[in-house]
């Protein structure tokens, strides 16, 4: 496999802010992804939201871009696409455009970030904004599941509060807030500026020399560590009136760049990562319980998690639950076959070039690693780590993680039996 990419530059601007150049082949495009790494995770209770909120904020206007309008009027005529994200442990603002433009999306992005304005008006705007984004959630338990579940795994922690916030906390912001959180949260300490495309790294260094020269030291206050702590299967119920029940279904892992984290990810594709994976073939195909099954990993710096997520009806949740761990059963029990893993590896192999052949996922890839790890890992090498992964070490791992007090189990439904769940609930 070639992935059209020269290899990477890791430069220092005179301010020290770290910039990762990526040249790539056969686009031509570019993208500029400037992360930070905070996040909810970094947040206090009464600042509960207030990451994400910080991030709508930058779209509201700087003294040479007075609003909203200006902004956008600016980046849309770059014939491009923007938008910015919001995580648990860092918040990501980037544009793709042509690559001869990438110069013009610098210059707006380092506005955004360095002169925004932050006015008290468009703040108390926003806060309707946000609360009907939270809303939108709350009708969407297929998504909200996964908030439930983290919330099951980290209690009232940072890690367990959701990235949003609430509508109380994010009701109580004032302008002060942002400015208090600004100052050691965003700076020349926990930020990287990351391009990725058809450019060359002595253009990308000069371009963002030039525009990011007056970006801000900070003391950066890092984020509370999660202490993982679990005696006994743990079963956290959201009643809500929902046509299907959602459910997930999960196990305490490891962080990112822990040695076990490739033969996890594979766990992971083997037990629900395609339509001819274990539990899709059996929950969807053989049994007709499901139209949406998948299991997955997320990993933070600090810990991590395996899940199986499921829309299932109301009245089979527990025969769902119990498919489930009869597939986590089986992963201990039995080594997978030689061929089911290689399946597994092509899989994951043809994925990530089809993730890697733009600049957005490039660029995204390099942000990612240059927040979660000690160091920056090509696709080769992650590939190679990947191959290197044994039935014995699937095996090894499934024993590892999927024992009866590691288990968690969050469901939305308009209704569920706690006590039938809590006794399926163990291996």
């Amino acid at each position: 496999m070639r992935y059209y990419m020269a290899k990477i530059k890791v430069l220092r601007l005179k301010n020290k802010l770290p910039l990762i150049v990526v040249p790539m082949s056969g686009t031509k495009t570019a993208t500029v992804l400037v992360v930070v790494k905070t996040g909810s995770k970094h947040e206090t209770r009464a600042e509960s939201g207030l990451s994400h909120f910080v991030e709508h904020m930058f779209f509201k206007g700087t003294n040479k871009r007075p609003n909203t309008l200006a902004l956008a009027s600016e980046l849309d005529s770059l014939g491009g696409e923007y938008n910015a994200f919001t995580s648990k442990e860092y918040t990501g603002y980037w544009v793709k455009s042509e690559a001869h433009r990438l110069g013009e999306a610098l210059d707006i992005l380092s506005d955004m970030l360095i002169n925004s304005r932050f006015e008290a008006e468009e703040i108390e705007r926003e806060k309707g904004v946000i609360i009907e984004e939270i809303n939108m959630y709350e009708d969407n338990p297929m998504s909200q599941i996964e908030d439930i579940f983290e919330g099951l795994l980290y209690g009232d922690t940072p890690a367990g509060w959701d990235t949003i916030g609430t509508k109380a906390t994010v009701s109580s912001f004032g302008r002060d807030d942002f400015m208090k959180y600004m100052e050691t949260q965003y700076g020349v300490n926990s930020t990287f500026i990351i391009v990725a495309g058809n450019v060359s790294p002595a253009s990308v260094n000069k371009a963002a020399e030039k525009f990011f020269a007056g970006y801000r030291k900070n003391k950066f206050r890092d984020k509370e560590r999660v202490k993982e702590k679990q005696s006994a299967p743990a079963l956290k119920i959201k009643l809500k009136p929902t046509d299907q029940s959602h459910l997930c279904l999960g196990v305490r892992t490891f962080p990112s760049g822990h040695k076990d984290e490739f033969a996890a990810k594979l766990l992971a594709v083997i037990l629900g990562g395609s339509m001819s994976s274990r539990l899709f073939t059996e929950l969807r195909e053989r049994r007709g319980l499901a139209y949406y099954v998948r299991t997955q990993n997320e990993y933070y710096t600090d810990t991590g998690y395996l899940s199986t997520r499921a829309g299932v009806p109301k009245d089979k949740v527990e025969e769902s639950v119990a498919v489930i761990l009869d597939g986590y059963k089986k992963m201990m029990a039995e080594l997978v076959t030689e061929e089911e893993l290689t399946r597994a590896k092509d899989l994951f192999a043809g994925r990530l070039a089809i993730q890697l052949e733009s600049s957005d996922d490039v660029a995204n890839w390099y942000a990612r690693q240059a927040v979660m790890r000690q160091d920056l890992i090509g696709p080769e090498e992650f590939l190679r780590k990947v191959k290197a992964v044994t039935p014995k070490d699937i095996q090894r791992v499934a024993k590892k993680i999927f024992v009866n007090q590691g288990l968690n189990l969050a469901v939305i439904s308009g209704q569920a039996d706690e006590l039938k769940l809590k006794d399926i609930l163990k291996f």
